[in-house]
């Protein structure tokens, strides 16, 4: 049977186009869509099981994928097939994920799905720019409760202008990088890097993002009505009693709001919670704890978010007893771990960060291959979250998204104030030790000192910090939260992190869980948490204010240096053989590159001792000397022949030449000891290669003062004298003379 496939064109406003196509493949999913650009497809599938399941939240998987054979590439590594997904695809995942869930209602609780693979690749398009693109249009298709559709779309600016999913190759021209999810009337994610840009910059780079999204949002639409839009899937609702919450809201609300206001510490706080949820569930019979027992914990807990959000918008008070503006108490050191490259401990409130430098060659560089991109980073930024940081005992299962997503913020943050002559391959390490709000600022800020400490010459120091909103609804008020506490992430409408310089904003991300946000406040909350991000700065400064002058006495030193590409083979020897002698007896590590371009070798020396790096130079210094013609060279004797000495160049031990006896003294030399000795050094002037003998020719002679009356002897000629010698004897026949002696 021929398919019925429907199409809908989005046109980018610049010639390119995104096609989205449905009913031909994938028609047993629930919703399906194949996304298209150039040559990038992505296909998208959604299905969500009929039935709920038992769990009190949405058990929703975002599953993000690229194909090698979309690449006309193999997998790397032994088992060719694609096995766990790498961090760029979890990147992606979260990406989508963030902003598809709470467009579901709180209270479906159907196992779902939503599974994109890259199916085509194309070198001039970004596919994780459509990966938001693609989930939505498939959910549109589906009979999935679903609030609206979304969109994702990558906004650059090259030369100061706003590109909507801009090519890799103009990436690396633009001054930002971000990735927008937003509804047709709501901006909902915002992620991103970007080079020091001002808070209004940042926001016309949402709002030309936002444009965009609103025509994919309308070819959705159209594309669903087109097929026949699905009539939305009926599903058994949460339970509700009424008068059961206000029972509870009375019995909680106040008793809440009274330890809201007390300003105690976490481990306090939330203790009083415990004991009011206990007294309320104790409260009630038997019977019905066990018929009402998820309705009581449900409705306790929506009494508490109420009575600890009033008090923000009535108050202007937290949990903490902080003002809305309020930053909690910083501490800082450096230098703390004795045996790392650098190290650095930044403590704001109850979140603590320890973050460690190492400083390596290029072969510790962190090799990315993707389907959609093959390449390595130099920096590098690793984010751990043990689960002691929060007190708790749960199982650790290797790197969670949440790990990855974090990490790859904070090093968006510090990645464009390394410098780019850096000779080292950096890597940052931060363990979270304490968390109650914004480990992933306190890593910046960790990992900022600990990169100056470490001697990495930074462009500039960044620190971060994380914005919280808390919202009245129809009243119309609103508070803007600085530096927010674990508690309020939980019960706020927003989770904004910004870093950046004394000069402009390095990185962000934006959760927005509240419909309609305004301009007007983001503004508001860009300006304030450029303040709050300012008072920390000053913080890490006042504990360091630049970097160190140079690497720790046992952290390895770098020394760069380019030879011509004939010489690497020389350096490398038979099966490695001088490069690993010469490793072995200096105590260093030698890396060896060629430029792609200039195809010259760059020579990476690393070590801890200045002895063993100054060794390699020399060794290097004298596989590469090349004497000058006419120049003058110190030189010292180091074999004894009949026939001349044997020298070498003292600036490039090593290389040797051979010192002819007529090139010692003006004289005649009968004993090559009569003139030099072993050991003896002197100079010789260098004339380019003999083309007699095709060897290089030296002389000492040349650079001593001809004796008076001197003259030369006429030099041994057969073809120019007639045959003859410098005695008039007649040559021409001797060999022929001796054969018959003989």
């Amino acid at each position: 049977m021929i398919p019925k496939v429907f199409k809908e064109v989005i046109d980018l406003g610049d010639g390119r186009q995104i096609t989205l196509e449905t009913g031909k493949l994938a028609k047993q999913a629930h919703g399906s869509v194949v996304v298209q650009s150039g040559k990038c497809m992505l296909l998208c599938t959604v299905v969500s099981n009929y039935h709920q399941s038992d769990v009190d939240f949405l058990p929703l998987t975002v599953d993000y994928r690229e194909k090698f054979a979309a690449a006309g590439r193999y997998p790397g590594g032994f088992f060719k097939r694609e096995a766990r997904p790498s961090d760029g695809e979890v990147l992606t995942m979260r990406l989508v994920d963030r902003v598809l869930r709470p467009l579901f209602p709180k209270d479906y609780h159907a196992e779902t799905q939503v599974m994109i693979q890259l199916m085509s690749h194309d070198d001039d398009v970004m596919p994780d720019a459509m990966a938001g693109l693609a989930a939505s249009a498939a959910i549109q298709l589906s009979d999935f409760p679903f609030e609206c559709p979304i969109s994702e779309v990558r906004v650059g600016r090259v030369d100061g202008k706003f590109i909507i999913n801009p090519s890799r190759t103009q990436l690396e021209q633009s001054d930002i990088d971000m990735v927008i999810g937003a509804s047709a009337d709501s901006v909902m994610m915002v992620e991103g890097e970007m080079k020091e840009i001002s808070e209004e910059e940042m926001t016309e780079a949402i709002k030309a993002a936002h444009e965009a999204i609103k025509i994919q949002c309308a070819a959705q639409v159209r594309l669903a009505e087109a097929v026949g839009k699905k009539p939305v899937r009926e599903y058994e609702p949460e339970a509700e009693d009424e008068d059961l919450a206000k029972k509870i809201h009375d019995m909680v609300y106040d008793k809440t709001y009274a330890i809201a206001k007390a300003g105690s510490s976490k481990h306090e706080r939330g203790q009083a919670f415990s004991n009011i949820k206990e007294e309320v569930f104790n409260s009630f019979s038997e019977e019905e704890q066990v018929e009402l027992g998820k309705l009581i914990h449900k409705y306790v807990a929506k009494a508490e978010k109420e009575a600890i959000r009033d008090l923000t918008l009535n108050e202007g008070l937290r949990l903490d007893g902080r003002k809305t503006t309020d930053i909690r108490p910083i501490w800082c050191e450096v230098d703390y771990l004795p045996s790392t490259h650098g190290s650095a401990i930044f403590t704001r409130g109850e979140t603590q960060a320890l973050a460690t430098v190492t400083l390596g060659t290029s072969r510790e560089s962190n090799q990315i291959d993707m389907p959609s991109f093959e390449g390595e980073e130099t920096f590098y930024l690793h984010y751990n979250f043990p689960p002691f940081s929060t007190g708790e005992a749960r199982p650790i299962r290797g790197t969670s998204r949440r790990e990855v997503g974090h990490g790859n913020l904070a090093q968006r943050a510090l990645k464009g104030m390394i410098p780019a002559d850096c000779p080292y391959t950096v890597r940052v390490v931060a363990e979270v030790l304490e968390s109650n709000g914004s480990s992933s600022m306190a890593t910046v800020c960790s990992g900022t000192m600990a990169l100056m400490d470490a001697g990495v010459q930074m462009k500039k120091p960044v620190s971060g910090i994380a914005m919280g909103l808390i919202s009245g609804g129809d009243s119309g008020k609103y508070a803007v939260l600085s530096d927010i506490l674990g508690d309020e992430d939980h019960l706020g409408d927003m989770d904004f992190k910004v870093t950046g310089t004394a000069d402009g904003i390095t990185a962000c991300q934006m959760d927005i869980k509240v419909k309609g946000l305004s301009y007007e406040i983001l503004v508001k909350a860009l300006k304030q948490a450029r303040d709050g991000r300012l008072h920390i700065l000053d913080k890490l400064t006042e504990t360091i204010a630049t970097p160190n002058a140079d690497v720790k006495p046992h952290a390895p030193k770098m020394i760069t240096v380019t030879i011509p590409n004939e010489y690497i083979g020389a350096l490398i020897g038979p099966g490695g053989k001088v490069i690993q002698e010469l490793q072995k007896a200096t105590k260093t590590t030698i890396v060896i590159n060629e430029d792609p371009i200039t195809e010259e070798g760059i020579v990476e020396i690393l070590g801890t001792n200045q002895e063993g790096i100054d060794a390699v130079l020399a060794k290097i210094d004298s596989l590469t000397f090349k004497p000058e013609v006419g120049s003058v060279y110190e030189v010292k004797v180091i074999k004894m022949l009949d026939f001349g000495a044997v020298v070498e160049y003292m600036d490039a031990p090593g290389n040797e030449v051979l010192l002819h006896v007529s090139e010692l003294a003006w004289e005649r030399t009968e004993n090559v000891s009569d003139v030099v000795n072993m050991g003896d050094v002197f100079d010789v002037k260098y004339f380019g290669v003999d083309p007699r003998t095709k060897k290089d020719k030296v002389s000492r002679k040349a650079l001593l003062p001809k004796p008076e009356g001197y003259v030369e002897r006429p030099k041994r000629d057969d073809k120019r004298s007639g045959g003859r010698d410098n005695r008039g004897r007649d040559n021409r026949n001797r060999d022929s003379r001796d054969k018959k002696r003989d």
